[in-house]
């Protein structure tokens, strides 16, 4: 089971600065004089020639020319983007990971099953696959990078390409690594475990979790309805080379199954985070599916009815939508928690700031929110205050590329695990015999908003939820009131609440800590480098619907649309984020062609997870138009 991996190198390109003018040069010496004229006599013959006469005194000195203009300044917006890899034909570019070393993880998500080139190691990549770029630490990079060509053949189109270096696979969809993983890599089974639900081709995070020099596991998550994460033990020798030691699906059982896990991230304290996305199922106008418990939708809905195979009694959707940590994470038997406290959305990823207590969370949805989570206690999640951001926009400019926005934070909730569980058991039980056409077994928005307004009026007591005749839901009809709608229907709460619900498929979000840390902390941690300013970058697939319907907080033009960009919110010294902007945008889209000519290729084209490395360069991956979805590398202007 060795997985031998080559090596890759890998640079980086050069700004440009401009300077003031200087004073211009003296003037230049004036002319010597004229030799004098040899003397004549009419009658004699001519005499011999005279002495050259005297030279003419020097000229005066030029006047000092006038001031050069000073230099202009670089472009603000510039940076470099370089083609790094391009994966095969219908796949994304998943699971970007860097670790501590510079090693560099990713994925080939859902490729298309037509594929049948086979790579230098005989391996297709026809189904969901887990892999590596080894050889050169992304922590030292040189100066000079040069690109991938876009793929032409076949062969190029089919397998993954590779500026340096080659990619080696560490796993796919099926494999059981000679009999050592008893359920295959991202085979799905029901918690009692002996029905095979799903065969998920669709792995997206990658987390490596150090256990010493050269070793550690590799958490990976596959992002179905329903999900799961496996966890494969990795050692890697002195000449670089890569062994799988073991392998394992991480048992949910005990959180009563996962859903939809998409991005993630590692904790600073070594614990995997795995987002559960798109199960929540909802929009910006409404709550919860409420045809969750349809017998005709869970019979004909090929995903819901998977889910509902879990187990034998009824599925609660109360119980997906959340942040998972997954706890004793190098032991046997690694422990899922879900986190409550963080709020239920379509989770597309979390990152843990270096106070150990403040988190933010994307929502990659049409009108999502940005959260923000504050633990009460360091490394402990189960308890703490939910935000959702409120944006203001820029005055008087709407391109992509150029617009900015201010951020307050809009208090929602406080509460902690127990609590939000008590409220989610609830909603146990209730069957597809429950369902009524027309109405909702779950939490109307008639509740939401009456949440809100108690809020907004101190939570008074004697306040209760509206009846059923009055909108409101079966389960709280009546009840006294409580904050469950902040944290089982966050969005729609912090949209009531005032909070900017108008993101359009907000993906990835990344920090380097270390680059955090040194910023607002003043340690010195980035080698060669005093890092003045600490960012959070955030990649955005489509910046359309929402956020160009020249309505509330965002109102940006149309020009990028679905080509998306990238983003980056600046964090200040209590590890709050003040401000967003741009950083590298997608080209604009061309609305009259097809595919992928939409996108221009040597551009982004719906940057999917982002990662921000050591020296400050961003690793984007792709989820867009075009045939081979591209891993780039941008350079910021200035980090």
């Amino acid at each position: 089971m060795k997985l031998k991996l080559l090596a890759i190198a890998v640079a980086s390109a050069t700004m440009l600065t401009a300077c003031g003018g200087e004073d211009g040069d003296d003037g230049r010496d004036g002319l010597n004089g004229l030799n004098g004229q040899n003397g004549v006599s009419p009658d004699a013959a001519p005499g011999a020639p005279g002495s050259d006469g005297a030279n003419g005194e020097d000229g005066q000195d030029g006047a000092d020319g006038s001031d050069g203009k000073d230099g202009a300044n670089a472009d603000a917006g510039a940076g470099t983007l370089t083609r790094i890899a391009t994966v095969p034909s219908g796949a994304e570019v998943t699971g970007l990971f860097l670790t501590e070393d510079g090693d560099l993880f990713f994925n080939a998500q859902h490729p298309a099953g037509s594929n049948m080139e086979t790579d230098n190691n005989g391996v297709a990549y026809n189904t969901g696959t887990v892999g590596v770029i080894e050889g050169v630490s992304f922590n030292n990079l040189p100066n000079t990078l040069i690109s991938v060509a876009v793929p032409e053949s076949d062969y190029e189109r089919q397998t993954i390409q590779t500026a340096y270096g080659s990619y080696r696979v560490i796993g796919q969809t099926g494999d059981q690594y000679e009999g050592e993983l008893s359920e295959e890599l991202g085979h799905i089974y029901n918690l009692d475990g002996d029905t095979l639900i799903l065969e998920n081709d669709m792995p997206d995070f990658n987390g490596f979790v150090s256990t010493g020099a050269n070793t550690g596991y590799l958490f990976t998550n596959w992002e179905e309805y329903p999900g799961g994460m496996s966890r494969i033990g990795l050692s890697k020798s002195a000449s670089g080379e890569w062994s799988v030691e073991d392998a394992m699906m991480v048992n949910f059982a005990n959180v009563k199954g996962t859903g939809a896990n998409c991005f993630g991230s590692v904790s600073p304290w070594n614990t995997p985070l795995t987002s559960e996305e798109w199960i929540v199922n909802s929009d910006v106008n409404s709550t919860t599916y409420a045809s969750w418990n349809d017998p005709e939708e869970v019979a004909n809905n090929d995903r819901l009815n998977r889910f509902w195979q879990l187990m034998d009694e009824p599925v609660n959707p109360y119980d997906y939508g959340y942040i998972v940590e997954i706890t004793n994470a190098v032991s046997p038997t690694p422990v899922p928690v879900k986190h409550f406290t963080i709020g239920r959305y379509e989770h597309e990823n979390s990152v843990v700031m270096p106070d150990r207590r403040t988190v933010y969370s994307s929502q990659d949805d049409t009108g999502g929110v940005l959260f923000k989570f504050v633990a009460d206690t360091a490394e402990d999640l189960s308890s703490g205050t939910l935000y959702g951001a409120k944006l203001t926009q820029d005055a008087g400019v709407n391109d992509p590329a150029v617009t900015g926005f201010d951020v307050d934070w809009v208090e929602l909730a406080t509460s902690d695990n127990a609590t939000i569980e008590a409220w989610v058991d609830e909603f146990d039980g209730i069957s597809t015999e429950d369902y009524v056409d027309g109405e909702t077994s779950y939490m109307t928005v008639a509740d939401v908003e009456a949440w809100a307004a108690w809020v907004v009026s101190g939570r008074p007591a004697n306040t209760t939820y509206p009846t059923v005749e009055n909108g409101g839901g079966k389960v709280t009809a009546g009840q006294p009131m409580d904050d469950r709608a902040a944290f089982l229907e966050s969005r729609q709460a912090a949209k009531q609440l005032g909070a900017t619900a108008e993101w359009r498929k907000l993906e990835g979000i990344s920090i380097h800590a270390g680059r955090v840390q040194e910023a607002i902390e003043g340690i010195d941690l980035i080698p060669g480098e005093e890092v003045e300013n600490a960012y959070m970058y955030m990649g955005i697939a489509d910046i359309d619907n929402t956020m160009i319907d020249g309505e509330g907080d965002i109102q940006l033009s149309g020009r990028v649309k679905d080509c998306g960009g990238v983003f980056r919110a600046l964090i200040d010294s209590d590890y709050s984020l003040s401000r967003i902007e741009p950083v590298v945008m997608g080209a604009t889209y061309r609305s009259s062609l097809d595919g992928a000519e939409r996108c221009d290729v040597d551009n982004l084209s719906q940057p999917d997870n982002v990662i921000v490395m050591q020296d400050g360069r961003i690793l984007i991956g792709e989820d867009g138009f075009q045939e081979n979805n591209t891993l780039w590398m941008y350079e910021p202007h200035n980090k």
